[in-house]
């Protein structure tokens, strides 16, 4: 082969690959079984070689492959944690960038705190038990198991979702932190949450609840984590894996210092830490299309400058990147 024809091979070859699409993703909905009774309904994206066509996720119209088969190999696995009545499709588009980069994402809607049954929402211990039966079922019951590498377990979450990571992942909260810190600010959202259910958080407080850890877990994402205040040194001393944590500059929903910063000073290891100028809390959650804005119009609106959808690509690419490096 000549020289020349060497060279427009290499550089077919190079162009081919510089224009090749991300992987497609491939979909699955699903109910998984809970120990402590009922089901759990689950999200599960991965990267697929099947065809994609529109399909309704939640809300969120997404290019998928329902039912697919995963690509070859073992792939690291993330779990995502939504936050106060949310749904396993919070993070549709972290969940696509995610399996369009070779992770399977697999997310879960909280029974008893979602957006349709906020029975359970003051019962903090009960998310990150939910949360490693995921864990539990995408490596040993789900029917692609085989396309899954245990060794490489990450988790993702957002605001009560970030809480829960960061419990998965070995904090410990002290709940009796939760009356005087609500003394104080008693309009805060979490502490109005607590409000509406008298003497709950008081209750599971003096019960001494046991938190569920999971030492699969290898690396966190907490973006607006709930619940900081209540975790000390002493609470996240065991929090030892790689954390990239998120913070809004104007968080109007969780207000610094008591929840972002409060986890920053006191992880043991320093964490990957972002500020996001202008930002607002419901900012980590995807702009909202029409239906959102209908139903959900409190999650939708962002402060004046503040480009949502430039931020997630941009939030999307660092989240990616941070599992890359720590699975």
């Amino acid at each position: 082969m000549s020289c020349t024809r060497l060279f427009l091979t290499a550089f077919l070859g190079l162009a081919l690959q510089l224009g090749r699409a991300e992987a497609a993703v491939g979909y699955q909905h699903l109910m998984i079984d809970d120990p402590k009774g009922g089901a759990i309904e689950i999200g599960i994206w991965y990267p697929t070689d099947a065809k994609t066509a529109s399909t309704y996720v939640g809300p969120y119209p997404l290019d998928v492959a329902v039912d697919a088969a995963p690509t070859g190999g073992r792939h690291p696995l993330v779990v995502m944690s939504h936050g106060n009545g949310g749904s396993f499709a919070g993070h549709v588009d972290t969940a696509m960038a995610l399996a369009e980069a070779g992770f399977v994402a697999a997310a879960l809607t909280h029974t008893g705190d979602n957006y349709r049954d906020q029975s359970r929402a003051v019962d903090l211990p009960n998310r990150p038990r939910q949360l490693k039966r995921l864990v539990d079922y995408m490596l040993g019951d789900w029917a692609h198991r085989d396309a899954l590498d245990d060794k490489r377990v990450g988790a993702f979450g957002f605001s009560a979702g970030g809480f829960t990571v960061l419990s998965l992942a070995g904090g410990e909260p002290d709940l009796t932190r939760f009356a005087p810190h609500c003394q104080a600010h008693p309009a805060v959202y979490d502490c109005a949450l607590v409000a509406r259910s008298p003497g709950v958080m008081t209750a599971i407080a003096a019960a001494k609840p046991v938190w569920t850890h999971d030492g699969r877990v290898r690396a966190v994402v907490s973006a607006a984590p709930a619940i900081g205040f209540a975790f000390g040194a002493e609470g996240l001393k065991a929090v030892t894996v790689p954390v990239q944590l998120w913070r809004a500059e104007f968080d109007s929903v969780l207000p610094d210092p008591d929840y972002a910063t409060a986890v920053r000073d006191t992880l043991p290891r320093p964490p990957e830490f972002h500020l996001v100028a202008n930002a607002d809390h419901y900012d980590f959650l995807p702009p909202c299309n029409d239906i959102l804005k209908r139903n959900a119009p409190v999650i939708c609106p962002s402060r004046t400058g503040f480009d949502r959808a430039a931020f997630h690509t941009d939030f999307n690419r660092e989240v990616v990147a941070f599992f890359k490096r720590t699975l």
